[in-house]
């Protein structure tokens, strides 16, 4: 089987853990063995990466440096898809082996300039902030806040990704066996120029929908969208929560879920199903492997 396994920012750095590159790498790894267990079983991989913790960062310490030469975020993008990218390709080919080929893509996708997202940013990066601290670096920066939980985050527009511009350099490393690392981060995101060629946005792409979006393009038969919780729940937050473990668009469609954070993951699993994708998955990490087989997590089908 054909599958895409996305790897949620929350998957590579769990909340309340310090970002730094030790702490990451030895999440890399964790990750690295979970991929290896689905590769063992048979499967053609291609992985996806968050970086919404790591791209937030870099931008808050951009601008302590110098505020004015600050990096755009494409650039910031394309910089955390090249440092996040190279960790998992280590720990993939030392898991692996060298008889398997594996190789990390800088890869850029088209989005719409006109695109209402960029009028209501609700893309949550970087780390979280009491609500004075938050406040402060908002009326400094200029950013928008956005509430996650009793804390805040900056917040960017997250417009929908239209095109893989790299999708046929993608798909020759399949054919060739190459287990492919791209679209991390969403992708670095660009726009057409007048003279056909492309221009990067200051937008963050959303991971889950870049990642549907890549299933489609190489015909991926299941989307797997990894994170820190176990499953998709009904209720989450209040009392009589309830897991939810394989419920069909039918259902998903008539339920909310928390802006930011599960709610792209299921309209990813949902456009990616009603596009001709097999199936979809959401859990943990470790759980990588159960949940295709439906042992564990939450397993989308039509």
């Amino acid at each position: 089987m054909r599958i895409v396994v996305a790897l949620g920012g929350n998957a590579l750095l769990r909340r309340g853990e310090a970002l730094t590159a030790e702490v990451q790498r030895h999440n890399v790894e964790r990750a690295a063995q979970a991929i290896a267990r689905v590769v063992a079983s048979g499967h053609q991989v291609v992985v996806t990466h968050g970086n919404g913790p790591q791209v937030g960062l870099m931008a808050l310490q951009d601008a302590a440096y110098d505020p004015k030469s600050a990096s755009p975020l494409d650039v910031l993008c394309a910089e955390s898809e090249g440092m996040i990218g190279y960790l998992i390709v280590q720990a993939l080919q030392n898991v692996l082996g060298r008889r398997q080929p594996v190789a990390a893509i800088l890869t850029r996708i088209e989005v719409d300039p006109a695109d209402p997202a960029f009028a209501a940013p609700a893309k949550p990066i970087g780390p979280l902030y009491e609500a004075a601290e938050g406040s402060r670096l908002a009326a400094a920066l200029g950013w928008v806040l956005m509430a996650d939980g009793a804390r805040f985050r900056r917040a960017v527009a997250s417009p929908r990704p239209l095109r893989i511009v790299e999708i046929e350099v993608i798909r020759q490393l399949m054919a060739a066996g190459t287990l492919v690392v791209c679209a991390g981060g969403g992708g670095i995101p660009v726009a057409v120029t007048p003279d056909g060629g492309d221009r990067g946005i200051e937008a963050i792409i959303d991971k889950d929908h870049a990642s549907r979006l890549l299933g489609h393009e190489i015909k991926a038969e299941a989307l797997l969208l990894l994170t820190d919780v176990d499953g998709l729940y009904a209720g989450w937050g209040g009392p009589d929560r309830r897991p939810l473990r394989h419920p069909t668009l039918a259902e998903l469609r008539g339920m909310r879920f928390a802006t930011g954070s599960m709610e792209p993951k299921v309209r990813a699993a949902i456009d990616f199903i009603s596009g001709g994708g097999k199936f979809a998955g959401i859990g943990r990490l470790e759980d990588a492997n159960d949940i295709l087989e439906g042992r564990a997590g939450t397993r989308i089908v039509e």
